[in-house]
């Protein structure tokens, strides 16, 4: 599997990337052997970058990743692996406890999110997400969906993050979250290494060209592509009537629009949800894409979709039918991007 390097620093990440969000009991339960499966399995496929959060399962996610990885990492060395975490959402008791999480996870109740985006607020939730994943550093941090804080995340949660940056604490500092706008002013505006954008650069949907890649291009930074499956609408080579789009039905104009990128890929002998992956790591800015895997055999079946040749025909028909947006294929970003491959994957 090809390894990127995230601009100006020294972390390498894998192009794929794994999510750990769902074995935090995003929407339904997963068994702890299962959630362990799913971690191994990827290791196994030669994913070395790994991605949680506290919001995730009110830690259970980080704790479930951490136990996983513990001993790979001490057989392989921690250095092997790249772990990413976020700040953002202090987790504290709530009382009383609701009988289950309010916020999406299949996990119990006990647990509130309190944003805070304070400086002792970054370095609280740093300690705590130590002790879930029992690691001794963690190699990429975000700032987690400040949506309705920007202040606050700007000027207190970034310098935090680049003074530990700087002290050689963690490798990268960025900020993650699913919309554009904000995303590029802190590229533009903040010291920070990437962001981590959610759903608004896939195969269905491209406005980041208009704001968040030009900007990583510009500035020299990076770009980690996540929910490129757009919450299900292109996760099936075949696009079903009831296929999600950002987690809700979706619209018929969209159904309509990934089938007829289904039948493109058909005619070029690849499928949906392979192009779907393979789409970002063309843009010179994005250094891996991160999928929500759940299981050992959604793990291979990603791997094997990340692994499917995806011809350059695919996205000419694509553009010429008026189906996908271009970039331009003269715009480089600079050195630091450059790819190495590992022994795992071609």
């Amino acid at each position: 599997m090809g390894r990127r390097r995230i601009a100006g620093t020294a972390v390498e990440v894998t192009e794929l990337g794994f999510g750990a969000s769902v074995i935090g009991n995003l929407y339904r339960e997963v068994d702890d052997k299962t959630a362990a499966g799913a971690v191994r399995a990827a290791w196994d496929g030669g994913i070395r970058t790994f991605d949680t959060a506290p919001h995730y399962g009110l830690g259970l996610s980080e704790r479930r990743l951490g136990a996983a990885l513990r001993p790979l990492l001490a057989s392989a060395g921690r250095g092997e692996a790249v772990v990413s975490s976020k700040v953002g959402r202090l987790l504290e008791p709530r009382l009383p406890p609701l009988p289950q999480d309010d916020d999406g996870f299949a996990v119990p109740g006990d647990l509130v999110r309190r944003f805070d985006y304070s400086r002792d607020g970054v370095l609280r939730s740093l300690e705590q997400t130590l002790e879930r994943t029992g690691l001794d550093r963690l190699d990429v941090v975000y700032v987690h969906d400040p949506d309705e804080h920007w202040d606050e995340a700007a000027h207190q949660a970034v310098p935090a993050l680049v003074e530990l940056r700087d002290q050689g604490v963690v490798g990268a500092v960025g900020a993650g979250m699913n919309q554009s706008a904000m995303l590029t002013r802190f590229l533009r505006e903040t010291d920070v290494d990437l962001v981590m954008l959610a759903g608004r650069y896939t195969l269905l949907e491209q406005g980041a060209l208009d704001d968040v890649l030009p900007a990583a291009i510009e500035t020299g930074k990076s770009v980690v592509a996540a929910g490129v499956f757009n919450s299900g609408l292109l996760a099936q080579d075949d696009v079903p009537d009831d296929a999600t789009y950002e987690y809700r039905q979706a619209p018929t104009e969209l159904l309509s629009r990934a089938r007829q990128i289904a039948e493109v890929c058909r005619r070029h002998a690849t499928t949906l949800p392979a192009a779907a992956i393979a789409f970002p790591l063309r843009h010179p800015a994005v250094v891996s894409v991160t999928l929500g895997m759940r299981t050992p055999a959604e793990v291979e079946g990603n791997l094997a979709r990340a692994a499917a040749p995806v011809p350059a025909e695919l996205w000419a028909e694509l553009e010429e039918r008026g189906l996908l947006r271009s970039w331009a294929p003269a715009t480089r970003i600079t050195s630091t991007l450059a790819t190495t491959p590992t022994e795992d994957h071609q």
